[in-house]
């Protein structure tokens, strides 16, 4: 079997690399470190120039000014973008363009979608911890009333709200139905309080109150918000993967340069042994990655488990392997790991985020036993 990605895929790595090769890692010290010292917007210039790449159309059809790609293509750049701590909204910017362009009103789409592609507007989605909650927990309601919709409630942790131009909100409508509504940041009654996660990044705490959103611009397609979750949730082990990577090689590095005894420590067994182990871990997140990424695409394709099963798994090692690689580097780099002018800690910040917003392994073992004794696959 050809594991080998497409030569669209393989040129969108490329551009992505040449966009990022001057990034430096993400510089902004932890607030834990640092109180105060937080990223007030994302990387505009860094956006621009993602732009003028045609990356943030990468999944769009070309009738939107996208290239047309697919949800693997999306993981591959994130990949790229974790590896330099990228400070843009292009997971969730990507995921809710993709939901939009499969699951809402024609008309919508064409007003929102090229601009999107173009990045003349910043799209993200009010999901906690960037994954969001599944349908029966969303803590925002939503009611007709004279032919619009309301929208009342609360959610926090959004990411990006602040430098977005729309928010996706997903909602529940009282049937058990969510629903997905666009809302722009400044319209009456959204309020936006702030928030900080671990890795300095500026959140917000959203706050709803008889928000109305005209029936246009709200998603009543069955499954929409439950495909988004499910984007955001892969593209959250993409970033993962991305920074275990990143971590390792500059874990190997350091230990190849670092002596002791007069020899380098990466000589050693038990510092070989770890770094494998930790080889292992990444092998593991890429390859229930890439199933997860091409599930989503193929949805029906490969047996009876729905693509929340492989989603499940790829979250199970993401959330556990990203942990693993990086408390292995901050022991393997010693004291040298704690200095506040090494990236290091950026990146342990990020993977500690990133774990904190995959949710904890246990949880997804548990929604993929209940999966599997819904669908037996034998």
């Amino acid at each position: 079997m050809d594991f080998t990605f497409t030569e669209e895929q393989q040129a969108a790595v490329e551009a992505a690399r040449a966009v990022f090769a001057d990034v430096a890692p993400d510089s902004v010290p932890s607030p834990a470190l640092t109180p105060g010292a937080v990223a007030e917007d994302f990387d505009r210039p860094l956006w621009a120039r993602l732009a003028a790449s045609d990356l943030l159309g990468l999944v769009l059809a070309e009738r939107y000014g996208g290239a047309g790609l697919d949800t693997v293509a999306l993981c591959l750049l994130l990949r790229e973008s974790a590896k330099v701590l990228a400070r843009v909204p292009l997971l969730e910017h990507c995921a809710t363009a993709t939901a939009l362009q499969a699951y809402a009103d024609p008309r919508l789409a064409a007003e929102l979608l090229p601009r999107a592609a173009r990045g003349e507007l910043v799209l993200t989605v009010a999901a906690q911890g960037r994954t969001g909650h599944d349908p029966a927990e969303l803590a925002v309601t939503a009611r007709r009333d004279d032919g619009a919709w309301v929208l009342d409630g609360l959610q926090t942790a959004v990411p990006w709200a602040h430098g977005a131009d729309w928010i996706a909100v997903p909602a529940h409508t009282g049937e058990g139905r969510a629903v997905l509504a666009l809302v722009p940041r400044t319209c009456a009654g959204l309020g936006l309080a702030d928030q900080y996660s671990t890795s300095g990044e500026r959140l917000a705490e959203l706050t709803l109150d008889g928000v109305r959103v005209p029936a246009e611009r709200l998603v009543e397609a069955d499954g929409a918000w439950e495909h988004l979750r499910q984007l955001l949730a892969t593209g959250t082990c993409a970033l993962a993967l991305g920074l275990g990577e990143a971590v390792l090689a500059m874990t190997g590095r350091y230990t190849g340069e670092r002596e002791q005894f007069g020899f380098p420590v990466a000589t050693f067994q038990a510092v070989a042994v770890q770094a494998a182990d930790r080889y292992i871990d990444l092998r593991a997140m890429e390859a229930t990655l890439w199933q997860a990424a091409w599930r989503l695409d193929s949805p029906g394709s490969g047996g009876p488990l729905p693509s929340a099963g492989d989603v499940a798994v790829a979250k199970i090692w993401a959330s556990e392997g990203v942990r693993r690689v990086v408390q292995t580097a901050q022991h393997l780099h010693g004291g040298f790991g704690a200095d506040t002018d090494y990236p290091l800690h950026r990146y342990h910040a990020w993977a500690k985020h990133l774990e904190l917003s995959l949710g904890p392994a246990a949880a997804h073992e548990e929604a993929l036993g209940d999966l599997l004794a819904a669908h037996p696959l034998g």
